[in-house]
């Protein structure tokens, strides 16, 4: 399992999701907070200067923004809380892995191209780079389960990303400008590719053999367009179905989990 291990300069701040830091420096501080750095909060709980009703309103609508985020993340799953990272008096170091054994990916931010992660990747991130949270749509979500939210980086700097397994770095457009992908295995991709959802054939013979002994379930992801799309070797279902085999628990027979029964 790869670790991160930054180095920060006086005065630089990283943040991560909570439960992806391992360790720190001394001089560097650690603050716990409900919301990304795209909401304009400084690192160290700065206060925009001004009093009256234009204080009290840039108040409110900080306190709808924070609000807003931790809803957002709620509604994806996501850990609600920031940890905020920042070297005083000298150069520090902090430590940062993910939950599952497999790579790490350190991905650079010009500002041109946004990317989108799947909704555990992200590690940490520079504090110039900014968090959201993209849905997928309905339709999209109840097809390809994963793909229903995504994880969206903007801005300037660096983000570290984290999967299981082996990481493969592919474009569509090498492959005739469209690819199918197992749902699970999506990482990360760049603006400009189209991300889709599609039935593996039809509710016919062979469709419902594909969904019931091909072990793929009834969808595939589609990944259209130009940019980089990086995919993992391993899922986290296949990582679960294996440690339930290994334990002897695996009950589920050759049509995997489809029509699965629990032993009483």
């Amino acid at each position: 399992m790869q670790m991160a291990v930054v180095s920060l300069h006086p005065g630089q701040t990283v943040y991560c999701e909570a439960g992806k830091f391992l360790f720190k420096t001394t001089n560097v501080t650690m603050e716990t907070r409900l919301t990304g750095p795209s909401n304009g909060q400084q690192p160290q709980g700065g206060s925009t200067p001004g009093g009256g009703s234009g204080g009290m309103g840039g108040m409110l609508r900080q306190a709808m923004g924070t609000a807003m985020q931790v809803g957002q993340r709620v509604l994806a799953g996501e850990s609600i809380a920031f940890q905020y990272f920042t070297s005083q008096g000298g150069e520090g170091t902090v430590g940062f892995a993910g939950v599952l054994p497999g790579e790490m990916r350190a991905l650079e931010l010009d500002g041109t191209r946004a990317w989108f992660a799947e909704k555990d990747a992200f590690v940490a991130a520079e504090s110039t780079v900014d968090f959201g949270i993209a849905f997928q749509g309905g339709r999209t979500g109840m097809k390809g389960g994963e793909g229903f939210v995504l994880e969206k980086f903007t801005g300037h700097g660096t983000v570290i990303i984290a999967g299981a397994g082996n990481f493969i770095d592919l474009n569509p457009a090498d492959f005739g400008g469209r690819i199918e992908v197992d749902t699970g295995c999506v990482v990360a991709f760049e603006e400009g590719i189209e991300y889709g959802v599609q039935r593996v054939g039809g509710l016919n013979r062979q469709g419902l053999m594909n969904a019931v002994f091909g072990g793929e379930g009834l969808s595939l992801a589609t990944l259209e367009g130009n940019g980089r799309v990086i995919l993992q070797s391993l899922t986290i279902e296949s990582l679960a179905n294996a440690l339930k085999k290994a334990q002897g628990g695996d009950k589920q027979g050759p049509t995997g989990g489809l029509f699965s029964t629990n032993a009483g």
